[in-house]
């Protein structure tokens, strides 16, 4: 599937001032923006345009950040042009592709922001079982493409994710158990490095950037291209939720743990514990109220998903809404219960097992949940993240069974933000002695500080930093979770 967007680039008018890279203004006069404007095959947006609020808003509700100038590139070429622009007058440069990230450091506030959203084709090669997947495109425009020949890549569970966040924080989905982590399906990118030159990353070339890029994040240059490995995956699979009263829990919790210690690697099943939401498929005697739940997608044969799901089946459900369903349908579940504009605080960690003790403080942070919207979650990992060696990549985190994330939800109306965020810390403080020591760097937020980073990458910390300063030396790729280059 290709879908092509047509551009033509918009005359700015006006002077700007723009936060500098460095903190300060830079006064930038309109027939300098004009020239940019006219060497551009995308578009330039000013607070004033039309489109500029789409531009810069992102999913996390509590960021607001306005940029001066918002540069929509369609090719490599307008992002060349960009960077040339940005570092010539020292502005301060961020990247959008889905704006997925809590932290919000696709929009840089007062700064240049490059919105990859009109970058957004994808071709697929069935007979190659390759996917090439422009830096703008989101989660679903992916596997509507490759479903259509029965395939799949590793890719998380909300369809409105941007790809570009997720595959160069590592990523992660119901297909992790079998294929890895995403960045363990990348074959190849096209970037833009600090220098504007347009490099491929490949196992083959620029081997070292290409390392970083699996799970560096943003900090090496401008990712214009992916390509993704594909795999027989679907049409349809084995998917949906259970949920039961929180009374309920011991019991769920004993059986999820026995069932993901022996699960194969065609199922993944995520547990939840929150306020059951206000929705028709929930019996109205619990919405509202505590409850435990799974979400489950089994990619394997019938009747053998049938088997391995059928000790959670014993205990009887008030939700059961597990079904063969297309594997698409599957992919968007998480997107309607999590819409943009709510306000995020999240905290995550890695796990290599699910002890007694960690259960019951699981279950006791639950039992604290005031938002109608948090909710504690335990996704099952394990299986072929494990089977490359720690350091094959940036991602490392290979002895992680599960991942654990508070996540702090709560609506633009509602004054308990602190409270929110509160219950997150104090979850995460009391659960965090369980981790393997790392954590997501996708699930970072705002205010984590520089240990958290280095937490993430563990051993492969210093190897960024060098190939950090030798691709951007001067730290103009910072707007992200941000690794300080090594200095000679």
């Amino acid at each position: 599937m290709t879908a092509r967007h047509a551009s033509t680039a918009t005359a700015a008018t006006g002077s700007a001032d723009i936060c500098g890279f460095n903190g300060g203004a830079v006064h930038v006069d309109a027939a300098t923006i004009g020239a940019l404007a006219s060497r551009l095959r995308g578009n330039i947006l000013r607070p004033f345009d039309t489109g500029f609020d789409e531009a810069v808003r992102v999913w996390n509700g509590m960021v607001q950040h306005r940029p001066a100038l918002v540069v929509q590139p369609v090719a490599a070429t307008d992002v060349c042009e960009a960077l040339a622009f940005a570092q010539s007058h020292g502005l301060l440069l961020s990247v959008k592709g889905g704006g997925h990230h809590n932290a919000g450091t696709a929009v840089a506030e007062g700064g240049l922001t490059l919105d990859m959203s009109r970058i957004r084709s994808i071709e697929v090669d069935p007979e190659r079982r390759l996917a090439q997947v422009a830096a703008g495109c989101r989660l679903g425009d992916v596997d509507g493409a490759t479903q259509e020949y029965g395939l799949a890549t590793v890719l998380g569970s909300d369809a409105d994710t941007g790809v570009g966040g997720l595959t160069l924080g590592g990523g992660f989905g119901y297909l992790s158990r079998r294929f890895g982590w995403t960045v363990d399906n990348l074959e190849e990118v096209e970037i833009v490095t600090a220098d504007g030159v347009v490099r491929r990353a490949a196992a083959d070339e620029n081997e070292d950037l290409f390392w970083a890029l699996r799970g560096g994040g943003g900090n090496f240059g401008v990712v214009t291209r992916f390509t993704f490995r594909l795999h027989p995956v679907g049409p349809s699979v084995l998917g949906g939720a259970m949920m039961w009263p929180a009374s309920f829990a011991a019991s769920v919790l004993e059986t999820y743990r026995s069932v993901t210690e022996a699960a194969p690697r065609e199922l993944s099943v995520a547990l939840t514990m929150r306020l059951a939401p206000f929705a028709d498929v929930i019996p109205e005697r619990l919405r509202g109220r505590p409850v435990v739940g799974i979400l489950a997608c089994h990619t394997g044969d019938e009747t053998q998903a049938t088997r391995d799901l059928a000790p959670f089946r014993e205990i009887e459900a008030a939700v059961d809404t597990i079904k063969r369903k297309p594997y698409v349908e599957q992919q968007f579940v998480l997107g309607f219960a999590q819409p943009a504009g709510l306000h995020q605080y999240w905290k995550s960690e890695f796990l290599s097992r699910l002890p007694d003790q960690f259960l019951d403080v699981y279950r006791s942070r639950a039992e604290a949940i005031d938002s109608h919207l948090s909710q504690l979650i335990l996704f099952q990992l394990g299986g072929a993240i494990g089977d490359r060696d720690a350091m094959a990549t940036a991602m490392g985190n290979r002895e992680a069974r599960y991942i654990f994330l508070a996540a702090g939800t709560w609506r633009p109306e509602d004054p308990a933000r602190d409270a929110n965020i509160g219950w997150v810390r104090s979850s995460w403080e009391a659960l965090a002695r369980f981790s393997t020591g790392g954590n997501y760097v996708n699930a970072h937020n705002g205010d984590d500080e520089e240990v958290r980073t280095r937490a993430a990458y563990g051993h492969g910390y210093d190897r960024l930093r060098q190939v950090k300063g030798r691709y951007d030396p001067d730290n103009f790729f910072r707007m992200n979770r941000n690794i300080e280059p090594a200095r000679e």
